[in-house]
């Protein structure tokens, strides 16, 4: 008789492989995502927690709300003190292999990991989106964002936490916070092994992907010849060029689960985890302005938990200001506009930040068999990389993503040592999953797709994309509750290049992008610009700048690197929601820990900073209950 992980074996590789031969085709794709989420695969991977039957009216220490990567962080931090019990709860499920397997990030998008939140329609960016809402992912699992993210490991900036600090926020410096991104590091980053800048013991693992392409080892070169210097951008200085840096496990996704939770949660009996817990209010004491409790759906029931000594929300930039809102924490216009009790007046939601990318230019090359194209991963790749655990092939490549290079523009104002723009490399594009993964979860048009990328998919043209993403955006959005229906959505509005300036840097970022191709080492393997207009641009003449300001606003394309609705400021500060211990201002035992107290957009990709955001929380809380 066989045993369960010997079932879910023989499920799985059919479905992969049915993948990889029938690439081609949307259907089968998407039936394959389909399958392994039904199928889960629980005792193959071993990463479904044993389900935690939630008891109405039960009472703990402190009650987690959100297992993205601040939440896992605390609640495994909390949880080493024996003498505490920790409720950590979570809307969504558990990982399966679809998650592990980096390659398949593109796909992640479109199952019920992701949230789907969409934007309104936005006015100046977002043209080449259907309906012209920005897709907005956010991750809805056992380790949220982490777990369908692209992985890539980018803490941030000197200047970005030293600006925190000396905005009102002592003990957020460069020199204070770098200790809490180190406890969370396990670096096997060849070459850095001495490196004061990394550790080598922390839960989270980081490391270069080991698969590379011809293609990126040309654009390394290429951008040095340019005069970027290779450098470590979680290092001394951003400002250069390097292969990325990812939260890979032996080239398997290292999700915030996986790191920190998963080696934990059998071996502590006060850690309970809550999955498909979806929390719908804050239990507040209007008298004295304590938070003593939430309330949530599980299977459709309502249930009560209370907190003995704190309340941490860790949902993240969208459902954190969500649940304040609805639990009478927010703007008194928004509260009375949906007929919540005010509790505490606070600018919660009034600002939203968002780095917004252009997905382009894309160039094709004379090279052969080195874009990543879904449909020719070969049967001996899955195999090797499912049974051997070969951390080197195809299968390991991050949605793609292989390097990144920091750059200053002419236009900037900064510091030299604080880059404006990060080019992202990506060994493809669109055409990568013909139109089956990315296109769809980006909310891309057909015409898109059609008229830049099929010729491409078709031919199986090698070629390559550099995302141009900007660092410091002048653009402010803005979150808000249409209505008090606690299951719904919060309206996201962010307003993506309201600010004129901000097109402006990403068109300083494509003519670096330009410049880096007319290199030696670019020239050598033929690279050179895809002539297919973005259409809504054909007005324009091609590679023109007016044509480049109409397609950064048709290719908008953003990152999951939403901050600011919950922004952290002394009280003074009328825009903050949160003090510098994480608290809400005028509230007692009610803190948020995620992302969404970033004051402003880090030099970074945001989930590296949301694991420090954790880590320094636990021992903010360890030190004033202890």
């Amino acid at each position: 008789m066989q045993s369960a992980s010997q079932i879910s074996m023989n499920q799985l590789l059919p479905l992969v492989l049915l993948l990889i031969l029938g690439g081609s085709r949307a259907d089968v794709n998407r039936l394959l995502l389909d399958q392994l989420n039904q199928v889960g695969l629980v005792n193959l991977l071993e990463l479904a927690t044993r389900p935690n039957v939630p008891r109405d009216l039960a009472n703990y220490d402190f009650v987690v709300v959100g297992a993205g990567a601040a939440g896992c962080a605390l609640a495994a931090r909390l949880s080493e003190n024996p003498q505490w019990t920790v409720a950590l709860l979570e809307a969504g499920g558990v990982e399966n292999i679809a998650h592990l397997t980096p390659v398949l990030a593109g796909y992640l998008q479109q199952t019920s990991s992701n949230w789907g939140y969409k934007s309104v329609p936005q006015k100046l960016s977002c043209l080449g989106m259907n309906n012209q809402e920005c897709a907005l992912p956010r991750g809805k699992v056992l380790g949220g964002t982490s777990s369908i993210n692209y992985m890539i490991y980018n803490r941030g900036n000197r200047r970005d936490f030293d600006g925190w600090s000396a905005a009102g926020n002592p003990g957020w410096s460069y020199d204070e916070i770098l200790p809490y991104f180190l406890r969370s590091e396990n670096a096997q980053l060849q070459g850095l092994e001495n490196s004061p800048y990394h550790n080598h013991s922390g839960p989270l693992s980081v490391e270069y992907v080991r698969f590379r392409s011809q293609l990126v080892d040309a654009f390394v070169e290429a951008s040095v010849e340019s005069g970027l210097p290779r450098t470590d951008y979680n290092g001394e200085s951003q400002f250069g060029v390097s292969y990325v840096q990812a939260t890979t496990l032996n080239g398997r996704r290292h999700s915030a689960y996986s790191a920190y939770i998963k080696p934990v949660r059998d071996l502590r009996s006060n850690l309970h985890i809550f999955t498909y817990a979806r929390v719908t209010r804050i239990l507040i004491d209007d008298a004295t302005k304590s938070a003593y409790g939430v309330e949530f759906h599980y299977k459709n029931k309502p249930y009560t938990f209370k907190a003995r000594k704190e309340v941490i929300l860790s949902a993240g930039a969208f459902n954190s200001p969500q649940l304040l809102i609805l639990s009478g924490i927010g703007p008194e216009d928004n509260l009375k506009a949906i007929g919540v009790p005010i509790v505490k007046e606070l600018p919660v939601g009034r600002r939203l930040y968002d780095h917004m990318c252009h997905f382009g230019p894309t160039f094709v090359t004379n090279t052969t068999g080195q874009t990543t194209f879904t449909s020719r991963v070969t049967p001996t790749e899955v195999l090797s990389y499912l049974l051997a655990g070969n951390p080197a092939t195809r299968l390991s490549s991050i949605g793609g993503v292989e390097a990144l290079a920091f750059l200053k523009t002419p236009r900037s104002s900064l510091p030299k040592d604080w880059p404006d723009i990060e080019l992202i490399m990506v060994a493809g594009s669109l055409a990568s999953d013909e139109g089956t993964g990315l296109k769809l979860g980006a909310n891309f048009k057909e015409e898109i797709y059609d008229r830049m990328y099929r010729e491409l998919a078709q031919a199986r043209q090698d070629h390559f994309t550099l995302l141009v993403m900007q660092f410091h955006p002048e653009s402010v959005g803005r979150l808000w509750l249409r209505d008090r229906n606690s299951l719904g959505w919060p309206k996201i509005d962010p307003k993506y290049f309201a600010a004129e300036e901000d097109v402006e840097y990403l068109l300083d970022g494509i003519k670096a992008s330009l410049r880096i191709m007319e290199m030696p080492a670019m020239q050598k393997i033929g690279a050179r610009l895809l002539q297919r207009p973005t259409p809504g641009c054909e007005g324009h003449k091609f590679a023109s700048d007016d044509y480049w300001r109409c397609s950064i606003r048709t290719l908008s394309y953003t990152l999951h690197h939403q901050v600011g609705t919950c922004r952290m400021g002394p009280e003074s500060d009328p825009t903050a929601v949160v003090n510098h211990q994480l608290k809400v201002h005028g509230m007692r035992r009610l803190r948020v820990v995620d992302t969404s107290i970033i004051p402003v957009p880090p030099t970074a990709h945001t989930n590296a900073a949301a694991f420090m955001i954790g880590e320094k929380a636990s021992d903010m809380i360890r030190s004033e209950w202890s």
